[in-house]
């Protein structure tokens, strides 16, 4: 039997790593709606594109056996809405609101582990007076309540910077808050969300001191599994991401008790059939755990780096849980013990001049096999310019990389640094 698996926003990754499926025979994969319009573009019509997905299904002459999706949102809001009229297993929309608005995901969070969550409040970017309705202590982090990739989240250390970052804020929080609004009216909302609409942010105190770390996972009729441990290495005062590690250094411990931490928040939210991922820090000199975010999706990030230690990407659960499986994915089985997922980052603004030649990608691959590398920018373009980069610097492209321990890791990131020229002038 071979199944039907529509992919939202079927990527170049995506067709590299789902072929490498376990039991791929048993696969047949189809795109479902252009990528451009669910992870790229500049602001979203919900309403739409569910139209159009369910005009794309209906055309469809065979059985539709799954609907799955590796980016954020839209596509998060978009799975429950297409499964539930096809009858396909997953989490109800409801669920997936409390995982990706970060308000109301946060009110869920401190019923389930309030000594996990910092403090919190909802802030409205429009207020005349929004920096005069701060109850929360500076410093904290401002961000909307549905973004992406750190998108307009800002380090506030007191009431002039607060008021400093609104204008840039209401300029560009409708590219996700138009769309979460339109989310928000497919649900009864309770009367303490209704009111946080998709154009508010919410403020919350600072966690980022310590060892940042996510849970992959899944739930299966209400039984929660860990699919795996990933680090998060970051550099500077602005917390900026520079890689991912799996497996985790992390002890055995302090994992366990994330694992406890995210099965009881889990639950709380009533999430059930479909992989999510929970991000956390540690702050190794108080031994304290905090809850930075959960995501109702597994993490696109990540899928080459289990791919490389364990042998398969972690579509896998995505897919076989899609389907209503047991997912089939294996442990251990890949080319390398450790692996990572390398941003290639600059700080300054300027023009690209020139990106990596498909030579050097090549002798990269070469050098060092399994290697994938994703290039975000091409000649010509100016880093400001670019879609949903974080506040404070710009990722020109992306490597994955297996490696035999952390030292080895370090040595081959540099070498590929090396090997692939780019060439930015500054503004």
């Amino acid at each position: 039997m071979t199944w039907n698996v529509f992919v939202v926003g079927y990527d170049d990754l995506g067709k590299e790593l789902l072929p490498n499926l376990r039991h791929v025979e048993d696969y047949h994969f189809r795109g479902l709606l252009p990528l451009d319009e669910v992870a790229h573009a500049a602001e979203y019509d919900f309403d739409q594109l569910v139209a159009d997905a369910r005009r794309e299904l209906e055309d469809f002459s065979g059985v539709v056996d799954a609907i799955v999706g590796y980016w954020d949102f839209p596509t998060s809001a978009l799975l429950p809405i297409l499964r539930e009229n096809l009858g396909l297993p997953g989490p109800s929309l409801e669920a997936v609101l409390k995982c990706e608005h970060k308000y109301w995901s946060r009110l869920e969070q401190s019923k389930a582990v309030p000594d996990c969550v910092p403090p919190f409040q909802a802030v409205d970017p429009f207020d005349e007076n929004a920096v005069d309705t701060i109850e929360i202590d500076y410093p904290f982090w401002i961000k909307p309540v549905k973004a992406h990739s750190s998108y307009l989240g800002f380090l506030i250390e007191n009431a002039e910077q607060l008021e400093s970052v609104l204008p840039t804020i209401r300029k560009g929080i409708g590219s996700f808050g138009k769309p979460l609004n339109q989310v928000m009216k497919y649900l009864d909302l309770p009367d303490d969300i209704a009111p946080v609409s998709g154009n508010q942010c919410i403020a919350e105190g600072i966690i980022s001191a310590g060892w940042q770390c996510t849970l992959e996972g899944f739930v299966q009729n209400g039984e929660i599994q860990v699919t795996g441990m990933i680090d998060s290495v970051r550099k500077g005062h602005r917390s900026v991401l520079l890689r991912y590690e799996y497996p985790s250094a992390l002890p055995d411990d302090v994992q366990q008790r994330i694992i406890d931490y995210a099965r009881r928040v889990i639950t709380q939210i009533g999430y059930d059939n479909a992989p999510f991922n929970i991000e956390f820090y540690h702050d190794q000199e108080n031994d304290k755990l905090w809850l930075l975010e959960i995501n109702s999706r597994l993490s696109r990030s990540h899928a080459a780096i289990f791919q490389l230690v364990d042998g398969a990407p972690h579509f896998q659960v995505m897919v076989d849980l899609g389907i209503g499986i047991t997912p089939r994915m294996p442990r251990g089985e890949g080319r390398y013990p450790l692996a990572a997922k390398q941003m290639l980052r600059v700080f300054e603004d300027g023009i690209v001049r020139r990106v990596p030649s498909e030579e050097e990608i090549e002798r990269v691959r070469q050098a060092f096999p399994g290697t994938i590398f994703s290039l975000n920018v091409r000649e010509g373009v100016r880093l400001s310019e670019l879609f949903h980069q974080d506040s404070y610097s710009y990722e020109l492209g992306v490597l994955f990389i297996g490696a035999e321990n952390r030292d080895d890791l370090e040595e081959r990131i540099e070498q590929c640094r090396d090997m692939l020229t780019f060439d930015i002038e500054p503004l």
